[in-house]
Order: C-alpha cells, then structure tokens, then sequence
C-alpha cells in the first residue's frame, strides 16, 4: 500500500486473488481427465507434456524444499524476540536466544507432522494455524480502531503511486500471497464430495475469505503507520504482551506450514526420481488417465481415494531426505531472502498460472483422445457436465452455451499461462533490480 497507494494496492489484491483462483479452478477441471485419486501435477504431465514432467515436478520441488526452510529460518529469528518479550531476564539460560535451539526444538514438533501421507490428518494442526491468522488479523485491526500508532505515521496514499519501479517490486509478494496450488491435487483426491460445485465452492470461499483478509489488515495496517510501514507489522508496535503473542502467533503459523511443504515437495521428488523418457504413444498407455473408471465425478458410497502410491521406505526415505537437508539450510543459512527471490519468481508463477492454464489448454482440446473419451462417458453415464453444474458461474443452459463457454474457458485458460509468463519475467527483472540496488 506505501508504494501502490490505497485503490492501486487493493485492486492488486483482489486481481491476484482472482487468477489464482482461476488456476485452481483449472486444477479441478484437468483432474476430472485422470482417475479418481491419481490428480497430481506428474500425472497430467503425463499425458500433455510427458517430456518435460521432470522439469515441472522439480521447479514444484524445489519451491516447496525452499519455502519450507524459509519457514524454518523465521522460527530461529522470531523466537528469542518471544523469549525476550516475556522475560528480560534470561541470565544463564543464553541458549533460549540461540536460534539454532529454536530451529532444534522446532523440528522435533514437525517431524511426526511431515511423516503424515493425507492432508487431512493436518486439518487440526491447520485450525490451529486458523487461529494464530485470526489474533494477528484482531492485533493489527485494534491497533488501527485504538490509534496508538497516530505519532509514528507517515503520509498517506490513497490515488497517488510511488512509481513503477516501488510498485513492481512489492507485486511479487501480492501474487506469491495466494500460492496454494501445489496442495490443490492432493485436496481433489482426499475431498469426500468431488462434484464440480462442491470443489468450485472450496476454491471461491478459500480464495475470497483470503483477500479479504488481505484487504483489511493491508488497509488498516497502512493507515495505522503510512509510508512508514514496515514489511512485518508486528515488529512495529510498541513491545507488549499482545505484539509478543503476535510474534509466538507468527511461530505457530509457519511452524504448523512447514508440513503442507514437505508434502508437495515429497510427491515432486518421488515423481522426479520415477520419470523416463517416454514417446506419445508409451506416454498414452502408462497416465492414469480415463479408462473406464470413474474419476472426479460423483461416486458410489464406500469408494475410496487411491493412496499416493509409494512404498513405506520409498516414502519414509524421501521425506526423512527432505527434512535433514532443510534443517542443515536453515541451521547452517540465515536468509534465503535472495534465492527464494528466484525460486519464488519462476515456481510459484509455474504452479499458480502456466502449469494450470497449459494443462487444460491442452487436455481440452476437441482432438485430444481424453477430452472427447470423458465427454463420452459423461454422455454414456448420464453425469452432468462441469459447464451444467457450473451454470450459476458461467451462466447459460443449452448445450450450444455450453459449447460457446468451453472455448472460452480454453482461451482463458491460454491467457492465465501467457499471463504467467509475463508476471515470471516481471519478478525476475524487478527482483535483479533489487538485488543490484542492495
């Protein structure tokens, strides 16, 4: 908001929000071409672009391994600032401002939570998680409404820009804001009603109730210091219980994170060290693409979701790899802040807008063998389509609407992958600008 202004900033947030949402509702639309379960960003490599599957998993591996560590290193820098807002006197307990016993500590909580296979045995610790999001959303909004910061603020914003140079080195961190795609597949084979409005409903609620948070603590929190405000808030206000909790809340957050990483991370590596070349028609016959089953349609009661497919040692072996390597990063580095830069510009862009958008560009096609296979069975079963459960969306009822709105869907799906290309470059270019000017 210091740097885009006040309408600016907010129509960002909104705008990213709105093409992340758009790729994730893509996600939901390729994984009705595989089998029910098998959804995974590997599989429909497979069956699009099976050559260039390696790439896309290990970009998606390598984001995920990153921001895991990042997590671990805001661990090892927030907590002596907790231990010291509750304490100012630590005198022969030195080693409660060592951030490597923080990281320690730390990752033995998360350990037991990165051995879980499903998402769904995280829903708890991620309500947790919920929790800290709500009192810092409350810290930042009291502060705003009790104008205890007044002294301290800066000049305000609301129509007037800093420039586009400010303003595109703060876009990155708004479009990065709504990455969640790289759990969205395993979300559509876990999710119990699998209906095209059920996992519809899922990606608007999710996407919306985040930009409205977004929205508010961004608008509050920079009219509550102005151009003065800082990127973490909560280091901002005067030291008290509440701004101490507010940093443990912090903690709590990114601690809880760190397993929605390794999970994404797990199944990108595995899919990695599983990849081999393969020609069209060898590509064809090995994706778990349709075939007579029933994927992501409405399914009889007591069907159950297909397992990730790995062997308890090759899985025990990849994610205990994962969590060694990211605690020696994050005990041996203290910023990644420029790596991640990089990491963030190109993998976070591929999975929110070029992975998606190419995907169902290509899967969708009217001469792709799986398109017409699911639009076949969907005849022969009597399933309503997405474009009929979707009609509240898009709107329209004839099959000629429905028709009209699939070739729109598959231009629009094109334009979010061109769009991603160009925020890829934007990041990149604005992120050397930064690196350089530093």
């Amino acid at each position: 908001m210091s740097r885009m202004g006040i309408l600016l900033g907010t129509a960002i947030i909104i705008w990213s929000g709105l093409t992340a949402g758009f790729g994730l509702y893509l996600q939901t639309r390729c994984a009705r071409y595989l089998d029910r379960g098998s959804a995974s960003f590997f599989a429909l490599s497979q069956i699009t672009y099976p050559n260039a599957a390696v790439i896309f998993d290990a970009a998606i591996a390598i984001k995920c391994f990153g921001v895991g560590v990042s997590y671990l290193i805001i661990i090892g820098d927030l907590m002596p600032g907790v231990v010291q807002g509750f304490t100012s006197d630590v005198h022969g307990l030195q080693f409660l401002l060592d951030r490597h016993f923080w990281v320690t500590g730390f990752m033995l909580i998360v350990i037991p939570l990165s051995f879980l296979r499903r998402l769904d045995s995280l829903k708890y610790t991620s309500v947790i998680a919920l929790i800290s999001i709500g009192y810092l959303v409350i810290l930042v909004v009291a502060h705003f409404a009790k104008g205890d910061t007044m002294q301290e603020r800066g000049p305000i914003r609301v129509v007037q820009w800093a420039g586009i140079v400010p303003t595109l080195s703060s876009f990155p961190v708004i479009v990065f804001a709504y990455t969640c795609h790289q759990n969205m597949f395993s979300i559509l084979n876990e999710i119990s009603n699998n209906s095209p409005f059920r996992t519809t409903s899922v990606v608007t609620s999710s996407i919306g109730s985040a930009a409205a948070i977004y929205v508010l603590v961004a608008i509050t929190g920079y009219l509550s210091f102005g151009n003065n405000v800082a990127g973490n808030i909560v280091g901002m206000y005067a030291p008290s219980v509440a701004s101490t909790i507010g940093k443990a809340a912090i903690v709590v957050l990114v601690m809880f994170s760190y397993p929605l990483q390794v999970h994404p991370c797990r199944a990108s590596v595995d899919a990695v060290l599983k990849w081999r070349p393969t020609g069209k028609s060898e590509s064809r016959n090995s994706s778990p693409s349709r075939a007579g089953s029933s994927p992501l349609l409405p399914s009889a009661k007591g069907s159950s979701p297909k397992g990730d497919g790995m062997g308890e040692v090759r899985f025990a072996a990849i994610t205990t790899g994962i969590i060694v390597l990211s605690y020696i990063v994050a005990m041996t580095v203290s910023s990644l802040e420029k790596v991640l830069a990089y990491v963030g510009s190109t993998g976070s862009t591929s999975i929110s807008f070029i992975l998606p958008g190419l995907f169902y560009y290509k899967i969708s096609s009217p001469d792709s063998q799986h398109h017409q296979r699911l639009m076949k069975e969907d005849d022969d079963g009597g399933v309503a389509s997405d474009d009929e459960e979707d009609e509240g969306l898009l709107g329209g009822r004839s099959s000629k609407s429905g028709s009209w709105r699939r070739k729109l869907l598959r231009r629009l799906s094109l334009a979010l992958a061109i769009y991603g290309f160009v925020v890829m470059v934007t990041c990149l270019i604005s992120n050397t600008f930064f690196i350089v000017a530093h």
